[in-house]
Formats: structure tokens, C-alpha cells, sequence
């Protein structure tokens, strides 16, 4: 029996075609250069975000709509009572499951009244834009923070609170000027009355 040089068999290695492991199927927001089987990643698991007062969760799941991407490629966001009741929800999938965002950073306020998280395009559209939303525990409403702060977009997936419900947000200082931010301090207890009704 001939032995083939190591060079040769590594060299063999790098040119075949590499199926992805069962595990990068099914996280780490990814395009599949293949579509994974259909009854893939049946065990994903979703992320809960307990409330400071320990009375509500968010729970952040995949929205698995395309098989050509990771499951966790779009999320939809839930709101529960530490009993099991559903409060509100919110889908960022879209149809065809690339078109649509997935969770990157969320955090309840100190007061755990509002939780707010930012939003990655799953198609990458924007990348420079970091969609945030907020959730509001008095008025079980989700609101887009770009439009209590005049329809400025968040330039950053972080977000920083001080005192029970301020926000720290970073945006643009002059319109279409992504590369000059300006920090914007939104007081979430009055911002949601800029909203419109729902």
C-alpha cells in the first residue's frame, strides 16, 4: 500500500468541500453557503432578560424562517410575566427571512420599566445603523427610539442608562453624517409621548 506524503493529503484536505459543523448551522447570525435540513437546530435556545424586579421576562427567539441561515438570523422579541403570561410580542422577521433584524445588545432599565434593545439588518443593509426599540412596561407598547429623539438613527448596538430611566444614546451631530456622533440623553418616562397612537 502507497503512503501519500502529509503535504499532499493537507493539500487534498483544504481543496474538498467542507460541510458545516451542526453547530455553526445553527448560531451566529451567518448566511449558509448551503441550506441546512429542514428539522436542523430544533434545540435553539432562546435568551431571557429577567426584569431587575424579577416580574417580567424578555425573551429574545429566532425567527427561523430561511434554511439558507443561521435560525437565530432574525429574532422576535416576547414580553412574559414571571408567570408564564404573554404581554405583548414584537416579530423583526421578514419574509423570506434576509431582510429583517436580529437582536444584538438588550437591557431592562433600573426601574424595570422599559426594556430596550438594538437591532443588527440581517442582510447587512446599514451597517452603520443600529435600529433600537423600546419596550414600555406602563404602556405594554414597543416604540422606535429614533423617533422620540426626531427621527435621528442610533449609531451604536450600545446604549447606556443613568438613574432609573435615562438613556445615553449615541446619534448623528448633522444629518447624513454617520462619522460625526453626538451622545443624546433621552428620558424614557416622557419620550414614548412623542409617539404616535397605535
Amino acid at each position: 500500500m502507497r503512503v501519500l506524503p502529509l503535504s499532499i493529503v493537507v493539500a487534498c484536505a483544504m481543496l474538498m468541500p467542507r460541510a458545516a459543523s451542526a453547530g455553526s448551522q445553527c448560531e451566529g447570525h451567518e448566511l449558509l453557503p448551503t441550506p441546512r435540513p429542514e428539522n436542523s437546530c430544533m434545540t435553539v435556545v432562546a435568551k431571557v432578560h429577567a426584569s431587575p424586579d424579577k416580574k417580567l421576562h424578555a425573551v429574545v427567539l429566532p425567527a427561523e424562517i430561511s434554511l439558507n441561515a443561521t435560525p437565530d438570523m432574525e429574532s422576535r422579541v416576547v414580553i412574559r410575566s414571571v408567570a408564564g403570561d404573554t404581554l405583548n410580542s414584537l416579530s423583526h422577521a421578514s419574509p423570506r427571512g434576509m431582510n429583517g433584524y436580529y437582536v444584538d445588545t438588550a437591557q431592562w432599565s433600573p426601574d424595570s420599566q422599559y426594556f430596550v434593545y438594538s437591532l443588527v439588518s440581517s442582510g447587512g443593509h446599514s451597517p452603520w445603523s443600529h435600529p433600537t426599540m423600546v419596550y414600555s412596561v406602563q404602556r405594554n407598547r414597543f416604540g422606535h427610539l429614533a423617533e422620540m429623539i426626531d427621527g435621528r438613527p442610533i449609531l451604536s448596538e450600545t446604549f447606556q442608562f443613568s438613574g432609573e430611566h435615562m438613556l445615553t444614546v449615541s446619534t448623528w451631530k448633522q444629518e447624513g453624517k454617520p462619522d460625526d456622533p453626538v451622545s443624546v440623553t433621552v428620558d424614557l418616562a416622557t419620550a414614548f409621548d412623542k409617539l404616535k397612537p397605535n
